[in-house]
């Protein structure tokens, strides 16, 4: 419970801090702020970390576990779309479709689940979070996701990500591109080789040091970013993803994990993993291929309030 209250604490007092910084910096500050991150912060964070998680276990199922969510999470918003528009009669838009299939399927697991993980499980099981996050949402979102909003978009997209300028008949080398450069997965390859090397005591401690930093600097980015979004419509359809997407997904495949021997903190870290709110990549795919922006924006503000309210829930269920 203490540890619980430490991270509202947390979760609360600096999206806080970052939901005001939001409101008077200008706009360029949290692009910024986010590019630091994604090239330094992150990155270091990775490697810090690394050399203090127990490897010994299993930990190759994290990212299959992470795909069978993703595949799931879309397979359910589509049979209630179906059911939406057969039995009550309800047609969405393709492109509102698209969004709410999205936020079914990706989770914030890096900016959010990383410090979630870290501060109510501890750095020794860290390395499931990690292989979640790089190689199950990170590849789902601009692998899978990618493909899924240019069925789903109403246009062919100019961009991908800032690293991603194409056409649509060049997607996918570029979605390879993206993920090659991706700065995260080059630490994750660099924290394996450093955990065979004694670093002295003054790199540790700043690595550690920069690490826990980029933690805070990540929530307050959080709350930069939700500062920004003044959309809170769609929230009956938004909620429907979110209910596929924070609770139906990570209950049924949660229950799942004790039939493949996965228990205690193990079990702890993947589903919290599965319960994080939809990614901020759901979001940029919506913008970038024309998809329902009002319930991408919608999605992403309420499921942070909703992790709040599951999260001891899912603590508890899984102890």
């Amino acid at each position: 419970m203490t540890h619980l209250l430490e991270l509202y604490a947390k979760l609360i007092g600096l999206g806080l801090i970052g939901f005001i910084l939001g409101r008077k910096l200008p706009a360029a500050i949290p692009a910024r702020l986010g590019q630091f991150l994604f090239w330094v912060g992150v990155p270091t964070s990775i490697v810090a970390f690394l050399r203090k998680t127990d490897l010994s276990e299993q930990v190759w199922i994290a990212p299959a576990v992470a795909y069978a969510a993703i595949l799931l999470g879309a397979v359910v918003a589509v049979l209630v779309i179906y059911l939406r528009s057969t039995w009550a009669n309800k047609v969405m838009s393709k492109s509102t479709q698209g969004s709410l299939i999205l936020a079914a399927m990706v989770g914030n697991t890096g900016y959010l689940g990383y410090p979630i993980v870290l501060s109510l499980v501890g750095t020794q099981y860290f390395a499931w979070a990690l292989f979640y996050d790089l190689l199950g949402t990170t590849l789902g979102a601009y692998g899978f996701g990618v493909a899924l909003a240019a069925k789903f978009g109403n246009g062919s997209p100019d961009n991908i990500t800032n690293s991603i300028n194409s056409k649509q008949n060049s997607d996918r080398s570029r979605v390879l591109k993206a993920i090659l450069i991706n700065p995260a997965l080059w630490s994750f390859g660099l924290g394996l080789l450093l955990r065979q090397v004694t670093l002295p005591n003054f790199a540790v401690s700043g690595l550690d040091f920069i690490a826990w930093s980029a933690i805070a600097t990540s929530l307050i980015l959080i709350g930069m970013r939700l500062s920004q979004l003044s959309s809170w419509g769609s929230l009956k359809l938004a909620s429907i993803s979110l209910t596929i997407k924070m609770i139906f997904i990570p209950l049924i495949l949660g229950i799942c994990l004790h039939y493949f021997g996965l228990t205690g903190k193990i079990a702890q870290v993947i589903v919290l993993q599965m319960a994080m709110p939809p990614a901020f990549a759901t979001l940029v795919l919506a913008e970038t291929f024309n998809l329902d922006r009002e319930l991408a924006v919608t999605a992403l503000a309420l499921g942070s309030i909703v992790l709040l309210i599951t999260l001891p829930f899912w603590l508890w269920f899984f102890r």
